[in-house]
């Protein structure tokens, strides 16, 4: 193996471009779906903050030669590459094997690891069994990071390529409480004496409704190209669409001044189709709007499985009066009896609850859904009744959901034309 190892405590990079990093995880738990995968989140949010981009994330199953294979490509294209997992001393607990094999060392005994490890378990009260010396094992030339609370020291080593430009890897457990502890008390402090002094990454996220994925990137004509800075994403969950702002810079003022031209143009360009930013959802942006002028609301919904009293309950204190919720498959007198049909509904649900504002959303039966159609939701405001269609095509499983906030959204609009 002509590629070689640095076990030096720091070192610079080579340029002032921004790191790019890699994110594995392993694990037949997360390949296979019975366990999300949440550590490779935390893990891209920290490096952010430190200014350091995430360019890809990669799970791996416990098998050796996939495990190889990932860890061979990813020294060969990453800056800087962090794994979680596979740590244990189990038989399927791969990854210092998978590292010696990949970088062509054997493994070998760390003694002060293995004192750290039988220490652990004396304090437990416990004999250490015999497997998990495999813990103090790891690849020639790295070095061990220490776990105060855990069996799994992690590794650190640093690459380097036959280019001469170099690949830093940390290997944490896959237990968050361990990780996260390790992260913060050791590679936070490594990562920041050699990051680019300042440098910090910042996102913003502005959420849209009222239009599709395709409709708002039309409008936002070459603001989504590839390359561009600062980058615009767009995403759609839920037929909420959220655009995501990225830019790099030498602090957060910096960053927000590089934005704000972006910001602004997707104002202009998509007008009361943004709704809000950052953890903003339609819900959020209604209780505000109401709470400045010291006004309320109340719903009535039928077939939506409560969403908007849910949604509207969890923030809106005394904003929100309360809904009535009723199943789309109950008798027609009795969804008559709770006036949750949509027109004569919104207004009864207004009266009832002495509000100034009520939404009213459905039927929405099962039937419809599968069959096509449509489904009605209205706004009772002071005085006038609004009253409104949507259809119920697209996939069945969003359908609540958008139909939700579709009633919202109407709610939102009138409040914004009436100030």
């Amino acid at each position: 193996m002509q590629d070689g190892l640095l076990a030096g405590k720091g070192r610079s990079w080579q340029n002032d471009t921004i790191m790019q990093a890699e994110v594995m995880a392993i694990g037949d738990e997360l390949t296979s779906g019975q366990r999300l995968d949440t550590n490779s989140g935390w893990i891209s949010a920290r490096l952010g903050d430190l200014g350091i981009q995430t360019a890809y994330h990669t799970t791996v199953s416990d098998e050796i030669d996939p495990l190889v294979d990932a860890l061979r490509i990813a020294l060969k294209r990453s800056d800087l590459l962090l794994i979680t997992g596979g740590l244990g001393p189990t038989a399927d607990d791969l990854t210092r094997d998978a590292l010696a094999k990949a970088l062509g060392v054997p493994l070998e005994l760390d003694e002060a690891s293995l004192r750290d490890i039988e220490q652990l378990f004396a304090k437990r009260g416990v004999a250490m069994p015999e497997r998990n010396r495999l813990q103090a094992t790891f690849p020639r030339g790295t070095r061990p990071i220490n776990n105060p609370h855990g069996t799994a020291p992690g590794i650190h080593f640093i690459h380097r390529r036959k280019d001469g430009t170099e690949c830093e890897l940390f290997a944490l457990p896959g237990v968050p409480a361990e990780m996260h502890q390790m992260w913060n008390e050791t590679v936070t402090a490594q990562l920041t004496h050699q990051a680019k002094p300042s440098q910090t990454i910042q996102h913003l996220r502005i959420k849209c409704f009222g239009a599709g994925e395709s409709a708002i990137e039309q409008r936002l004509a070459g603001l989504i190209d590839r390359g561009r800075d600062p980058a615009v994403g767009i995403t759609v969950h839920n037929a909420t669409i959220t655009l995501r702002i990225t830019t790099a810079g030498d602090s957060a003022e910096q960053c927000a001044e590089r934005m704000q031209p972006t910001i602004k143009t997707i104002h202009e360009s998509l007008g009361d189709l943004v709704f809000g930013e950052g953890d903003d959802e339609l819900q959020h942006v209604v209780i505000r709007l109401l709470a400045e002028r010291g006004q309320t609301v109340a719903s009535a919904e039928c077939g939506s499985s409560g969403r908007l009293a849910r949604w509207l309950s969890e923030i809106g204190t005394t904003t929100y009066r309360g809904g009535l919720v009723a199943s789309a498959e109950a008798p027609e007198s009795l969804i008559s009896q709770s006036a949750i049909l949509a027109e004569n509904g919104a207004t009864s649900c207004r009266d009832q609850f002495g509000a100034d504002y009520a939404i009213a959303l459905g039927p929405i039966a099962e039937s419809t859904v599968r069959a096509g159609g449509e489904f009605y939701y209205a706004l009772a405001t002071p005085d006038s009744v609004l009253l409104k269609s949507g259809s119920t095509t697209g996939h069945p499983d969003h359908l609540r959901d958008r139909a939700a906030k579709q009633a919202l959204n109407l709610l939102r609009l009138h409040l914004l034309e009436t100030e």
